[in-house]
């Protein structure tokens, strides 16, 4: 199951998995394009994985893994929690 976690202002939504038996986490990034559809790219915490970028820009990527870095701490235990809503009502 993926769990909302945060949408950027341009529409893209950033979810995650909870967390799997071996401690590892997804984290999956979309953003609807009008000419390919949608740009995607998924990053396994807590190693910082990158997998399946498609149609990000150099620029963009940096941009996501500072995103992720800098909220890495928060995905991780909203994993454990069931979410973001889950951990808020916890």
């Amino acid at each position: 199951m993926m769990y909302p976690f945060m949408t950027l202002n341009d529409d893209t939504e950033i979810t995650h998995s909870e967390m799997k038996a071996d401690g590892r986490v997804k984290v999956y990034i979309e953003t609807p394009d009008e000419k390919d559809g949608f740009h995607s790219a998924v990053c396994w915490l807590p190693a910082y994985q990158w997998e399946n970028i498609s149609g990000y820009t150099d620029a963009e990527m940096a941009y996501f893994n500072r995103l992720i870095r800098n909220n890495a701490h928060l995905i991780i235990e909203f994993s454990k929690e069931g979410g973001i809503l889950n951990a808020a009502t916890a």
